[in-house]
């Protein structure tokens, strides 16, 4: 097996804005792939602390910030869809800092439900998370 393996074919197309589905491109899908990660460093990091310092069961639960944040990046990276874009009404798919306007109402509204729909999934993984962490 070669590097060559796991290249990212450049005939694949290229990723569109699509209402309530797909609002990042590449580079931004990169960006929030590195938010998980360092998300879930946070999260074992927190995790060993609290373990390793004798705190108490409840401190566990604060895991849900960190565990939250990095299956909001997680998320993000694997649905192409940047919830903060979904809510303020853009989309990106060049260079980080460049955006365009979504100018249908309808679109809109679909981003936005999309959006709180994947913040919500990811509160309840988190919970989950913390919920675990509690009851090591």
């Amino acid at each position: 097996m070669s590097a060559s393996t796991f290249a990212v074919r450049s005939s694949a197309p290229r990723p569109a804005y699509a209402a309530g589905r797909c609002n990042i491109g590449p580079a931004e899908i990169a960006r929030r792939r590195r938010f998980g990660h360092l998300g879930l460093l946070a999260s074992v990091g927190l995790l060993l602390l609290l373990l390793a310092g004798d705190a108490p069961r409840e401190a566990r639960l604060l895991l849900f910030f960190p565990a939250t944040g990095s299956t909001v990046g997680y998320l993000q990276a694997r649905l192409r869809f940047c919830a903060a874009f979904g809510l303020l009404g853009i989309f990106n798919f060049g260079a980080l800092g460049q955006s365009g306007r979504v100018a249908d109402r309808e679109a809109l509204a679909r981003d936005r439900r999309a959006a709180a729909a994947l913040v919500a999934a990811s509160a309840v993984i988190g919970l989950g998370a913390a919920g675990v962490a509690f009851l090591l």
